[in-house]
């Protein structure tokens, strides 16, 4: 059994410095940047069917893959650094959500110039503001939402891959546009 890095109370424990950090910094912060957005996108993306963890460990490796998640970048990355990507071990090895970044990338970049930015677009949907609950237990936390539905609904219909609901509310989670924190949280506000 692992044991938590300290004695703070967090919403979905933290069993490494790594995790701890993600989630006393990170987690249900508002994110605005597009870049910043895209990145999570992704990684949220590449959760589906690991762990957070595994993830996290892998970040710097998408950084350098993905060429730090500037978009316009990784919306021409060629067929050639896609395979190669593939066989990196810096990130998750998944062909389908390898070739799903550039393809997000490109829908993405569609989706800034019709709203002016992502960010945009995606503060929309909940008037520019966090909605923040007040989870009495960390079991309470849903793991999909109406709103989830339906912003996962329309990426996809954009063309988007690895959005689905349940992703897709970890992804609101992650940038801020829920926050999440339960009651018991030493975050919570």
């Amino acid at each position: 059994m692992t044991r938590p890095v300290d004695d703070k109370p967090r919403c979905f424990g933290a069993h490494s410095e790594t995790y701890a950090r993600y989630h006393d910094t990170e987690w249900g912060v508002p994110v605005h940047d597009d870049r910043t957005l895209f990145e999570m996108l992704i990684l949220e993306g590449a959760h589906a069917g690991l762990s957070w963890e595994t993830v996290l460990n892998k970040r710097d490796g998408y950084r350098e893959v993905f060429h730090n998640f500037d978009v316009t970048r990784v919306a021409r990355m060629t067929d050639h650094e896609l395979y190669t990507a593939r066989h990196n071990p810096a990130i998750v090895r998944h062909r389908q959500k390898i070739e799903s970044t550039r393809k997000n990338a490109r829908i993405f970049l569609e989706m800034q110039a019709e709203f002016g930015s992502f960010s945009d677009w995606l503060w929309a949907h909940v008037d520019g503001r966090p909605i923040v609950n007040r989870w009495p237990e960390r079991g309470d936390i849903p793991a999909v939402t109406p709103l989830a539905v339906q912003i996962s609904k329309d990426l996809k219909k954009r063309g988007m891959s690895f959005v689905g609901p349940t992703i897709i509310y970890a992804y609101l989670q992650a940038v801020g546009v829920v926050n999440d924190h339960w009651q018991g949280c030493w975050k919570a506000s």
